[in-house]
């Protein structure tokens, strides 16, 4: 068999493996068919299901046991996940940006502490910075901020989501900055948001990081709709 029907069948192999652990089939820490039973109900040979195991390895989402197993350590993908963001739109970027933006301002006005406070107010500081505004500049200050709102929401795993996506995050961000035609969030814009958080104020804290973020997106629809 030559190199690239070799690399076919993995592939092959890979995306089946990887729906089965993305349907359920087999659960966070249970113990995955042996590899003779994978390549039987693959229809492949065995040193296809090996090599295919072994990407998802790799990847993290299974582990051996040595002696007992390999077992599944997690069913989504994050490096697929980061791929689909890097491919993902302006305007899905900033769609994120708003249901992420907003609800952590609304989690963090019920639950940040003296040191959250502290910490947002120290990167709504360098938002008023003059010195350096360029669009890189600006947009590593700006997610700064947002960070620290994420953090201070109390939820870690909405947190730990705004950090992974920071990366497309950013370049949204330059790309608005960039664009004329995009209203650009300004200083008190994001004092208001932290004037919610401080004075606890749920609602309030979620309306004003969504003035920031539904503008930008109602303008990029009507670009894109003038465009067609």
């Amino acid at each position: 068999m030559n190199r690239a029907a070799k690399r076919s069948l993995v592939d092959i192999a890979l995306d089946s493996l990887g729906r089965q652990l993305a349907d359920g089939r087999w659960p966070v820490g249970s113990r995955i068919p042996t590899e003779p039973e994978l390549a039987e109900q693959l229809g492949i040979s065995r040193n296809t299901v090996r090599e295919a195991i072994r990407v998802l390895l790799y990847a993290g989402l299974l582990e051996v046991r040595q002696g007992d197993g390999t077992y599944v350590r997690a069913i989504v993908n994050p490096g697929e996940a980061m791929r689909a963001i890097s491919r993902a739109s302006l305007r899905e970027h900033l769609e994120v940006r708003c249901l992420l933006e907003e609800s952590a301002a609304r989690l963090a006005a019920q639950r940040a502490g003296a040191d959250d406070l502290l910490r947002i107010a120290a990167t709504l500081d360098t938002l008023a910075r003059q010195d350096d505004d360029t669009p890189e500049s600006y947009a590593e200050r700006d997610i700064a901020f947002h960070l620290a709102i994420a953090d201070a929401s109390g939820n870690q795993a909405l947190a730990g989501l705004y950090r992974y996506f920071s990366r497309a995050v950013r370049q949204s961000v330059q790309d608005s900055i960039r664009d004329e035609a995009l209203p650009d969030p300004d200083f008190a814009a994001h004092a208001a948001i932290f004037d919610a958080i401080r004075r606890q104020q749920p609602d309030a804290a979620g309306n004003a990081a969504a003035a920031i973020t539904r503008p930008l997106l109602a303008t990029l629809d009507q670009l894109l709709a003038a465009q067609k």
